[in-house]
């Protein structure tokens, strides 16, 4: 065989290579976009052109873009937002397997804090490009940093009052804000004692608002009567607006409660889930 010859063979070998690759490469193409339109739900509309999509499903073939490219880290600015409610929560179930599966880190922004909630191992709330804490979803629930941040995370959001921690002389001590006066748990008037007879900002959740058949057994510290304005049924429970003197309440109450607007309940005010915030600061104090 002649030099040429050789020259040739190895020019050959070299182009079948390429197309080995070049097929290779396509292979992969269509394994990656195939998985992400089967994630997004945009298997059927691969013929189409950009033109021919609606605001929502650009979104989606923004978010596969993305994820066919299996980067080392996601940064994601509110990628759901334009999506109807039902394919949203579809959609944040798969982002939540599909990191789950690719272990990659996703910086995630949204004004939605039921996604925060759901699909962060860990949020950082910003409040005027200033961070306000960061920590686990539960952590910012139980035990929020500020007024901020308490009214940013659960849904419905937190009650705020404001209100006076006064004593009885006996080393008690209780809530008084307006008609509303209930007793703080023993376990924790050691670190509010110093605010005695201070203006503080009390907050309690609506979950944390029962009503008394829920909580039959509650000690007559924690029951206050309060007037129901308003009720939402959603089937698997009231959202119940209720009022007392000037203050008002949202409350998470069971469909087995009879409640109708212009009733007057007794409710329990679960003290041990009360948050209390410095006036002056909007800091939690507990």
């Amino acid at each position: 065989m002649s030099e040429d010859d050789g020259d040739a063979a190895e020019v050959a070998e070299e182009f079948l290579r390429g197309l080995l690759a070049a097929f290779g490469a396509q292979s992969e193409i269509e394994r990656r976009v195939s998985e992400a339109a089967q994630i997004l739900g945009l298997q059927n509309l691969l013929h189409r052109k950009p033109k021919q999509l609606s605001g929502g499903q650009r979104q989606r073939v923004a978010l596969g873009r993305a994820i066919v490219r299996e980067p080392q880290v996601f940064l994601m600015d509110e990628p759901l937002s334009n999506l109807d409610a039902k394919l949203r929560v579809q959609t944040r179930a798969e982002l939540i397997k599909l990191h789950q599966r690719l272990q990659t880190t996703v910086i995630y922004v949204t004004h939605d804090q039921v996604e925060a909630m759901t699909m962060g191992s860990r949020i950082a709330v910003m409040r005027d490009g200033l961070l306000q804490q960061l920590d686990t979803p539960q952590m910012l629930y139980d035990n929020p940093a500020n007024v901020f941040v308490a009214g940013f995370i659960g849904s419905p959001s937190m009650n705020f009052f404001n209100g006076t921690i006064a004593g009885n002389g006996n080393g008690s001590l209780h809530v008084e804000a307006d008609s509303l006066r209930v007793e703080i748990l023993a376990d924790r008037r050691d670190q509010l004692r110093q605010y005695t007879g201070r203006d503080v900002v009390f907050g309690i959740r609506p979950e944390d608002i029962h009503h008394i058949a829920e909580r039959p057994n509650a000690p007559e510290s924690m029951r206050t009567k309060m007037q129901c304005e308003v009720v939402e049924p959603l089937g698997s429970e009231l959202i119940v607006y209720l009022a007392s003197g000037p203050n008002e309440f949202t409350s998470r109450m069971d469909t087995r409660n009879k409640i109708g607007p212009g009733d007057t309940l007794d409710v329990v005010v679960d003290t041990a889930k009360l948050h209390v915030f410095d006036k002056q600061t909007e800091q939690a104090i507990i």
